[in-house]
C-alpha cells in the first residue's frame, strides 16, 4: 500500500483514484491540457461516441494520430525509473505525442533475453497504470487516455489472478454457459486493475496436433469453436451487440484471422495451404458468428499466409470478407511483431516502414506490441505513399474503442476490488471448470478407485507415480494464482486416512524447470530417467493400484514464436522415457490408471491399448489436483467430451471427423480410424439415447428444425451426457463433409432418469457454398444424426423442399 501511496503522490493524483477509500475519482478536466481543449465536445460523456471521436480526430496532428495506433512493450523500460516506477519526464521525452496502448502492465519491462517474465504484484501494477494514465490525461496536449491490454486465454495472465483450465480443456466441457461465467470473472479481475482490453479468445479451428498452439484452441469443429467463442466474448464484454462496456467488462480480441490452425507441416506461422472453400466452410464460421452475434470491437490478424498473401497484407480477408461481408465495424490489430514479419519473414516488403504501409492499406489499424511497423507512417503520409484518410480511419477505430471502453470518463482501477482477485468465488469456479473439463477415455472398471469407509478394513496402497504427479501444470499464456493444487496434494487430501499413498517421479521430462517462456528445451537424461524408473518400481511393488501421471510440460508442446523458441513436434507420442515408465508399471501386474496432463490430443497408442483406465485432464488450472482426485475416487463423475479427433500417429494427419467422402479410404498395414473420435467421452454410469425425432419431416430453405433425443441414465450414478447432433447433405452440387456438428447440449441425469433433450438446428446449418462461391441452401434430403459422439450415431431423414 505504501508503494501505491508514493506513486499516487508522485503522480499528483488523489488517493481516491486508487480505490483506497471511495470510488475512483477523476479530475473534471485534465489540468495540463491546452485551455482550448477543456470544453471540447470529446470530453462530453452525454454526446454520441461517433461525435466525440470526430471532434477529437479533427483536433489531432498527424504525429498524434500515428502515436495512437502504436504500442509500447519492448521499450517499457524507457518509461520507468528506479524500481520500475513510471517516470512522467522520461515518458514525455520519449513519447511527446502520447501513447496509444501499453501492453501487459502486469509485467515489469516487457520481453528480455533470455526470455522471462517478471510480474508486478497487484498494487505495483495498479500504481503503474494510474501513473501512466494520469500522465496521458493530464500532461499531454489532448489528454487522450492509454488503452492497456493483457493476455487472458484461460485466466488473466498476471500475478494473483484465477487460473482456469487451458482452452482445449474448457472446450471439453461442451458447456458455453460455463465459458461465459469464466470469462465474466476474468473480465472483473482484469477491469479492476485498470486494464480495458484482453487478447482472447482464440477461435482458430485446429486441424493439426503437431502444432504446439492446439492447446490454445477450442478444437477442430467450427460450430463448437464458434459457440465457445461467442460465449467467451459475451462473458468478457456482456451479451448483445452494444459496443459500450458496462462496469466490470473488458474489450475482447478475436484471434487469429485466419487459417492459423492448420499450418504447413504443423509448424507455427507456416503457410496455410487452404482453399477459399475450406476457409469459408471450416475456418471463417467461428469468426463470423462472433462478429455477427457479439459486440466484438477488436480482431487480430494471423501470422500465416494464404495463397501467398500474409494475413496482415490481405485486403480481401480484412476488408472484403471481415468488414464487407460480415459488417464488422471495429479495429483490426496486428499479432505481435507480425507487421515487421512481412519484411523479416515473408519478404514482401524491403523494410518495416514499407511493411507498415502495406498493413495499413490492407486494413490493419493497430500495431502490436511495439509499433515498429507503424512508427514511420507520418513520413509515409507526408511523402505521398499513404493517404491521410487511411491513417484517419485507423485512428477513428482505435478512438472508438477507447470511448466505448469508457476511458475518457473513468479509466481508473479499483484497488479494493483488485485485491479480491482469485478469492473464494474464483477458486470455486476454477474447481468447477476443472471438473467439467475431464474426459474419461477408457475404463475397464479400475475407476473409480475402491476405498474402504474411514476406519474400516485394510487400507489399500495407491502408488502415485509420474513426472506430472506433483506439479500443477497450467499451460501456455499462464498467470500466477495465489495457490494451486498438484494432483498428489489433491489425492492425499481426498483420500485422507482411507488409503496409504506412496509416490515417485519415475522420470523427468525436461532438464530444469518447464517455464513456457524459456527458449531452450532439453529432454531429461535417459540414463538418469532409467534410474528413476527403477526407484519407482520399488515404490510401486507393494501398491494395490498405480496411478500414473504422464503427458507433456509447458515446454514440450507450446507456441513456437521464433526459431530459437520452438514448440511444434513431428511425433505425437510421449516424449522421453515415459513409455518405458508405463511398461515398467504395467509389468508389476497391478491395475494401472493413467492420468494425462497435456495440451495436445493424446496420441499414445501403447497407453490406449494397455492401460486399465485413462483420464484426460489437459492443463486443468489451479484447482486441477482437487478435481482430478475427486474424479479418481468417484466424488466427481467425468462428463467431458473430446473437442478434437485423436490420431494414432502423425502419418494419419490431417485427422478430423468432418472430412470429405473421398478421404479416409484406408492404409496398408495400419488403421484409418482415429484413436478416439471427436466428441468421445465415457462416464462412470451408462446412458441410452433413443433415435432422433424431428419437429418437421420437411422444411423450406431459410428454415430450421428441432431435433429431440430421449436420454436415459441406465446406470447407478448421476452423470452427464452430451447429446450431439450432426447432419449430412446427401446429394450436393459440390462435395460436402460426411457429417457436421450442428447442435449439442450437456445434461445431468440421476440414476434411472429420462429426459427429452431438444436441440434447435438453425437455418445456417443447411447452407453451403456452391460452385460460384455463393452461400445457398439446395433442396434435397439431409441425414440428421444424433449420438454421444461423432462415431456412434442414429439417424433420420429430413427433406428441404424448394
Amino acid at each position: 500500500m505504501k508503494a501505491i501511496k508514493r506513486a499516487a503522490l508522485a503522480a499528483g493524483v488523489c488517493l481516491a483514484a486508487f480505490g483506497i477509500t471511495a470510488a475512483p475519482a477523476i479530475h473534471a478536466q485534465p489540468v495540463a491540457v491546452e485551455r482550448a481543449m477543456k470544453d471540447a465536445p470529446y470530453w462530453n460523456a452525454a454526446l454520441p461516441t461517433e461525435q466525440r471521436v470526430e471532434d477529437l480526430l479533427a483536433r489531432m496532428t498527424l504525429d498524434e494520430k500515428v502515436a495512437q495506433i502504436i504500442t509500447v512493450w519492448d521499450s517499457k523500460g524507457t518509461l520507468q525509473g528506479d524500481g520500475d516506477i513510471f517516470d512522467p519526464a522520461k515518458t514525455a521525452a520519449r513519447f511527446p505525442d502520447g501513447i496509444g496502448q501499453i501492453a501487459r502492465p502486469s509485467d515489469r519491462r516487457g520481453p528480455s533475453s533470455p526470455r522471462t517474465v517478471r510480474r508486478r504484484g497487484i498494487e505495483d501494477s495498479i500504481a503503474f497504470v494510474i501513473a501512466a494514465q494520469t500522465w496521458a490525461m493530464e500532461n499531454t496536449r489532448l489528454g487522450i487516455p492509454i488503452l492497456f491490454h493483457e493476455e487472458s486465454l484461460h485466466g488473466l495472465a498476471a500475478k494473483d489472478a484465477t487460473a482456469f483450465p487451458q482452452a482445449i480443456g474448457l472446450a471439453s466441457s461442451w458447456d458455453p454457459a460455463l465459458i461465459r461465467d469464466i470469462n465474466a470473472l476474468i473480465a472483473e479481475e482484469t477491469a479492476a486493475r485498470g486494464v480495458h482490453m484482453v487478447l482472447s479468445p482464440v477461435v482458430d479451428v485446429a486441424r493439426d496436433p503437431r502444432w504446439g498452439r492446439i492447446e490454445e484452441t477450442f478444437g477442430e469443429d467450427p460450430f463448437l469453436v464458434g459457440e465457445m467463442g461467442v460465449a467467451s466474448v459475451e462473458g468478457l464484454m456482456g451479451t448483445g451487440t452494444t459496443r459500450k462496456l458496462a462496469p466490470g467488462k473488458v474489450m475482447a480480441t478475436l484471434k487469429h484471422m485466419t487459417g492459423h490452425g492448420q499450418p504447413e507441416s504443423g509448424n507455427n506461422v507456416a503457410p496455410a495451404q487452404i482453399s477459399e472453400r475450406t476457409l469459408r466452410e471450416m475456418f471463417f464460421p467461428p469468426f463470423e458468428q462472433v462478429v455477427k452475434r457479439t459486440a466484438i470491437d477488436a480482431v487480430m490478424a494471423s501470422y500465416n499466409e494464404i495463397d501467398g498473401v500474409p494475413s496482415h497484407a490481405n485486403r480481401w480477408l480484412l476488408e472484403d470478407v471481415l468488414r464487407g461481408e460480415w459488417g464488422y465495424q471495429g479495429a483490426v490489430v496486428s499479432d505481435y511483431y507480425a507487421i515487421e514479419d512481412m519484411a523479416r519473414l515473408h519478404h514482401i516488403a524491403p523494410d518495416n516502414a514499407a511493411a507498415g504501409e502495406i498493413a495499413l492499406l490492407a486494413g490493419v489499424d493497430v500495431d502490436l506490441p511495439e509499433g515498429a511497423g507503424f512508427k514511420d507512417l507520418a513520413k509515409s503520409v507526408r511523402e505521398g505513399r499513404v493517404p491521410q484518410a487511411a491513417v484517419d480511419q485507423a485512428v477513428r477505430r482505435l478512438l472508438t474503442m477507447k470511448f466505448n471502453a469508457g476511458l475518457f470518463d473513468n479509466p481508473w482501477p479499483d484497488l479494493a476490488k483488485a485485491l479480491q482477485s482469485n478469492g473464494p468465488e474464483g477458486v470455486a469456479l476454477a474447481r468447477l471448470a476443472a471438473e467439467r473439463s475431464l474426459v474419461l477415455l477408457k475404463n475397464n472398471g479400475a475407476l473409480p478407485l475402491a476405498l474402504p469407509a474411514a476406519g474400516s478394513g485394510k487400507k489399500p496402497t495407491i502408488a502415485v507415480i509420474g513426472p506430472n504427479a506433483d506439479v500443477a501444470r497450467l499451460g501456455g499464456y499462464y498467470g500466477e494464482p495465489r495457490a494451486s493444487v498438484t494432483p498428489l496434494q489433491g489425492i492425499r487430501a481426498a483420500v485422507g486416512s482411507r488409503a496409504n499413498i506412496v509416490h515417485a517421479m519415475g522420470v523427468d521430462i525436461v532438464e530444469g524447470d518447464s517455464d513456457w517462456w524459456d527458449d531452450a528445451v532439453v529432454l531429461s537424461d535417459p540414463a538418469e530417467n532409467r534410474r528413476r524408473i527403477a526407484q519407482a518400481v520399488e515404490v510401486a511393488k507393494g501398491a494395490d493400484t498405480i496411478v500414473l501421471f504422464i503427458g507433456d510440460t509447458e515446454k514440450t508442446s507450446r507456441e513456437g514464436w521464433a526459431a530459437n523458441h520452438l514448440g511444434d513436434r513431428t511425433s505425437l507420442d510421449l516424449v522421453g522415457e515415459q513409455n518405458e515408465l508405463f511398461r515398467a508399471m504395467k509389468a508389476l501386474g497391478k491395475p494401472v490408471v493413467v492420468v494425462l496432463i497435456n495440451g495436445r490430443p493424446p496420441s499414445y497408442p501403447t497407453i490406449a491399448a494397455e492401460a486399465d483406465a485413462i483420464l484426460e485432464t489437459w492443463y486443468a488450472g489451479e484447482q486441477q489436483g482437487t478435481a482430478i482426485a475427486d474424479a479418481l475416487i468417484g466424488t466427481v463423475n467425468p462428463g467431458g467430451k473430446m473437442p478434437v479427433s485423436t490420431a494414432r500417429n502423425a502419418g494419419q494427419l490431417p485427422m478430423f471427423y468432418n472430412h470429405k467422402p473421398s478421404a479416409r479410404r484406408g492404409y496398408l498395414f495400419d488403421e484409418v480410424t482415429p484413436l478416439y473420435p471427436f466428441g468421445w467421452g465415457l462416464s462412470y454410469t451408462t446412458f441410452t439415447l433413443a433415435p432422433p425425432v424431428l419437429s418437421a419431416s420437411a422444411i423450406k430453405p431459410g428454415e430450421g428444425v428441432t431435433v429431440t433425443v430421449r436420454v436415459t441414465n441406465t446406470g447407478k450414478r448421476a452423470g452427464d451426457e452430451v447429446v450431439q447432433v450432426y447432419l449430412r447433405d446427401d446429394v450436393s452440387s459440390v462435395t460436402r463433409p460426411v457429417k457436421e456438428l450442428v447442435g449439442f447440449k450437456r445434461v445431468t441425469l440421476q440414476p434411472g432418469e429420462s429426459r427429452d433433450v431438444a436441440i434447435a438446428v438453425e437455418p445456417r446449418a443447411f447452407a453451403m457454398w456452391n460452385a460460384a462461391m455463393e452461400r445457398v441452401t439446395e433442396p434435397g434430403t439431409f441425414t440428421i444424426m444424433a449420438g454421444a459422439n461423432s462415431q456412434d450415431v442414429q439417424s433420420v431423414k429430413l427433406e428441404v423442399r424448394p
